[in-house]
């Protein structure tokens, strides 16, 4: 990142003016100012992004044009005897950095204690408009389901590989799904952090994050704290990116504190933190992520791919069933539990005979007690442990 662009984020730092924010320490109406106000000043005077900057540079970086589209990936070269290629996919409010506990494991097993067998060539790729290379121009109809067709050219094409794997969570679980979906006969597989069907953005209503799920005098109460709950995490944040994202785009492209603010709110809603962020996110971390979406001007074009989701809805590649053909491996964790699932087991169980289920080929569903919406960094060795179960039988 160029000197100029780094002093242009202190600067603005230094003019922040924050909002008249009172009895918010508890965050009940939202990341609270003096919270911010705290991190801001260390992002301005403290926050070293040139040691951020050579960890990432530790590993290998390539930008390539597929299909007119500049892609920035990360390569972690496998070692050992037939290492499977893997291509990770991230979400939002993630970065592809979010895969940084687990790439090395992944790649290098025996290094982490694990067996060589299970090495994965690994490559991490940044959502186009989600950071690296710089804004994302010329595709503003970018979507889940249309970086899969460029996943797939990356990773065939570009890559020379005859099969890989695949894996994601959030916005990258559902990429994963369509490669597994339209591409399925070139891959060993996929292994993702949750069970979306691929139709979730389609629908007229598909902003509202309840599906007009009722609130009833007869539910139980723990049901209906939970429904509350769930709504309280991610209401604002689906209903915003869909119908209002380029508006509010335009204070996160102009305000480093405003961006934070809407990047840390669910930071700290969605990961399993027991009240005290630091213990899944420190200082640095925060803000690591957060230069990267500032730096490059991303917010604008990453908040994009919800109302487009919704706009070029999802439509099947084919009629075959399920619909996901290829093997399907699942971490899911308890953080995110459904109404009235309680247990880790109890949460297998609901997937495996729910109606998410069918979509699939479901070979390794496995729930956690430990870890939230960010689960790769959150609960990496799961994670590892998980995916490397998923693809054992299915290498070459």
């Amino acid at each position: 990142m160029p000197d100029q662009a780094l002093d242009d984020l202190r600067a603005r730092l230094a003019l922040t003016r924050p909002p008249l924010d009172e009895a918010n320490e508890d965050w009940s109406y939202g990341v609270p100012a003096g919270y911010l106000r705290d991190l801001v000043a260390y992002w301005r005077d403290g926050y070293d992004w040139r040691a951020a900057e050579a960890a990432i540079n530790a590993y290998e970086h390539y930008q390539v044009d597929v299909a007119g589209v500049p892609v920035h990936f990360l390569r972690r070269a496998g070692r050992g005897p037939r290492p499977v290629p893997l291509i990770l996919t991230h979400g939002w409010p993630w970065t592809f950095w979010h895969w940084s506990k687990v790439i090395d494991p992944l790649a290098d097993p025996a290094a982490h204690g694990g067996d060589p067998a299970d090495a994965f060539d690994v490559i991490v790729p940044s959502l186009p408009g989600f950071g690296f290379p710089g804004p994302l121009t010329g595709f503003p109809d970018v979507n889940f389901w249309k970086v899969a067709d460029l996943w797939h050219t990356l990773m065939t094409d570009t890559l020379g590989y005859a099969r890989y794997a695949a894996g994601g969570c959030d916005i990258g679980g559902l990429v994963s799904s369509q490669l597994g979906h339209k591409y399925a006969d070139a891959l060993y597989g996929i292994h993702i952090g949750s069970g979306l069907p691929l139709d979730f953005f389609n629908g007229p209503r598909a902003w509202d994050f309840a599906r007009n799920r009722p609130l009833t005098d007869d539910q139980p109460a723990e049901v209906r704290a939970r429904i509350i709950d769930q709504d309280r995490r991610f209401a604002s944040h689906l209903t915003v990116h869909m119908l209002d994202g380029a508006t509010l785009a335009h204070g996160l492209s102009d305000s480093p504190a405003g961006l934070l603010a809407w990047l840390l709110e669910r930071w700290n809603a969605w990961s399993d933190n027991g009240g005290d962020l630091a213990s899944v996110f420190t200082r640095d971390d925060l803000l690591t992520h957060a230069t990267i979406y500032w730096v490059n001007n991303s917010a604008a074009t990453s908040l994009r791919y919800y109302a487009n989701a919704n706009r070029y809805p999802w439509a099947p590649a084919h009629d075959r069933t399920p619909v996901v053909r290829a093997p399907a491996g699942l971490t899911l964790v308890t953080y995110e539990n459904p109404p009235g699932i309680h247990t880790a087991d109890e949460r297998v169980r609901a997937f495996t005979a729910g109606p998410q289920a069918d979509w699939f080929h479901p070979v390794n569903v496995t729930a956690h007690e430990h870890g939230g919406h960010f689960i790769p960094w959150e609960n990496p060795d799961a994670w590892v442990d998980d995916l490397r179960r998923t693809f054992r039988g299915r290498r070459p």
